[in-house]
């Protein structure tokens, strides 16, 4: 599994790492059923300490996006079942879109881009 963690960033690596694995499956790179590294794996990958990927898988379980199984490890999830976002995401892309408007963005001008990066799958 190939992850750009950028140490110099503010956002914490855990994050980024959980982040990251959300647009992989939301952009079809990362497919229900498909095994993810082990922790220890995915540490040893990225350079980073077990507990810092631990609590990324952690996250992901907890929303939905993992599953492990003692024989199988961890393991993509299928789409999370239609409803209303997490309330942490709706803060997020408030904040997003209040910076977007800042920037002088019109409201058809990011309506354009979230369409663009929707269908680019999130990236």
């Amino acid at each position: 599994m190939l992850l750009q963690l950028r140490f110099d960033s503010d956002v914490p690596i855990y994050q980024q790492i959980r982040d990251q694995i959300v647009v992989g499956i939301a952009g079809g790179q990362l497919r229900p059923g498909q095994q993810l590294p082990t922790i220890r794996a995915l540490a040893a990958e990225t350079g980073v300490n077990m507990m810092t990927v631990s609590k990324a898988y952690q996250l992901l379980k907890q929303e939905g996006y993992l599953q492990t199984d003692r024989r199988n490890g961890t393991v993509v999830c299928g789409q999370r079942a239609p409803g209303e976002p997490e309330e942490s995401t709706l803060r997020s892309l408030r904040v997003s879109l209040s910076e977007l408007r800042l920037a002088g963005l019109s409201k058809e001008d990011v309506l354009r881009l979230v369409e663009r990066l929707y269908t680019e799958g999130g990236d």
